[in-house]
């Protein structure tokens, strides 16, 4: 059982070792890590593996490849032989949107905020996660559950390879704590849309568009009018966005060629099913054209179930004895922990540092915010 006095001296560890916190973030930061950027990607991971090195109860440290990709990097703590109860699986991600290049001589810089690229979204909390594990450690606070730390290199371009991953640890937790930026105010997550990508192709009939027409159909229009068809549909709940538009050869050929790339968000998994129905079976207005229709659901949505409500209130009492009110937010974005949820485990959401501008050049985190955040993420590892 979880003594809720730890509380005090768990916070006031994060507090004496900010500076070292800070020191460490701000080096991730600098190592500039976009997506898809090998030699950023392993970079991070160095520092990471590092530092766990030196955190006594971290069992095991694992570099995973992913050719031309990066490197995903997975730590086990405060493991037990032959304990077959579910882990605690704190959840993140190391690459960032921000191209390399995007990082200047004054894009790191410290005020009551630390500012840089992916700062925010989510190296920061990357470094909070080590700090949790280290400060359980140094105060001899074993959680009654091993500890996982999953860190994917893929989680901004849709997890092509960190899925697998992410869904296998999920299998063998009882509860997973996703580090992803809070609401700016501190909030939680306990639910996201879920995200669908189609690609549209319609292929016309080309024809000289002075001279015949009429004998001509054209692709483009037939996006336009399906366009507009699923911007009309936009309800609470469910967005419709068609984000790329490309087709046509010349201004005086009636087009035979048109594709929209259209994006789908979602708050239930009812509508997930009609909108994936809808997709599958789309009918051109011009019967003389004809649709190809790619793509489908890729997150679910991460719904606010019992479960996920129960996490929510547990972290809630655990920030009110630290002092603060926890609150909660459904967002729109999605994360890894939409693939979560869609395995029916408890997952809570948004549990990084505060701040604001995630992929923005404003990008920062709240100094204030890391020892309260850290003592409150400890405090869910210690507890659960």
């Amino acid at each position: 059982m979880f003594d809720s006095s730890l509380l005090t001296p768990i916070h006031a560890s994060f507090a004496r070792r900010q500076d070292e916190i800070l020191d460490l973030i701000r080096k991730l930061v600098e190592l500039e890590s976009p997506s898809g950027d090998i030699e950023g990607s392993r970079a991070v991971v160095d520092l990471l593996v590092e530092g766990a090195r030196t955190i006594p109860a971290i069992d095991s440290v694992e570099r995973i490849p992913v050719p031309d990709y990066g490197e995903h990097f997975r730590v086990r703590a405060f493991d037990r032989p032959m304990n077959d109860v579910g882990t605690t699986l704190l959840l993140g991600h190391t690459d960032t949107v921000h191209p390399r290049g995007a990082l200047c001589s004054d894009s790191v810089r410290a005020e009551e905020r630390l500012y840089g690229p992916g700062v925010f979204d989510m190296k920061g909390s990357c470094v909070l996660a080590l700090e949790v594990l280290r400060t359980l450690a140094a105060l001899d606070v074993t959680p009654s559950r091993p500890v996982v730390l999953l860190l994917t290199c893929d989680e901004e371009t849709g997890s092509l390879t960190g899925r697998q991953l992410v869904e296998d640890e999920a299998r063998h937790a009882a509860q997973v704590l996703v580090l992803e930026p809070p609401v700016p105010g501190g909030q939680v997550k306990t639910a996201r849309k879920g995200v669908g990508i189609w690609t549209v192709t319609a292929h016309g009939i080309a024809a000289h568009a002075g001279l015949s027409s009429e004998a001509g159909a054209s692709a483009i229009l037939e996006l336009a009018r399906q366009t507009e068809r699923f911007h009309s549909m936009t309800a609470s709940g469910t967005t419709f966005n068609v984000g790329l538009v490309r087709g046509g050869t010349r201004v005086n050929v009636v087009a035979a060629e048109a594709v929209i790339e259209v994006e789908v968000r979602f708050s239930c998994a009812s509508e997930a099913r009609l909108i994936d129905q809808l997709m599958n079976n789309l009918r051109p207005f011009d019967e003389r054209v004809h649709l190809t229709v790619n793509g489908g659901i890729n997150r679910m949505p991460m719904e606010r179930t019992p479960r996920v409500a129960s996490l929510y209130e547990h972290a809630r009492e655990i920030a009110a004895q630290l002092g603060f009110e926890l609150g909660e937010q459904a967002v729109g974005g999605a994360s890894d922990g939409n693939f979560v949820a869609a395995m029916n485990v408890a997952v809570l959401d948004g549990l990084g540092i505060d701040g604001d501008g995630a992929h923005a050049a404003h990008e920062h985190i709240l100094i204030s915010d890391i020892a309260r955040r850290g003592a409150l993420l400890a405090g869910m590892v210690a507890s659960l």
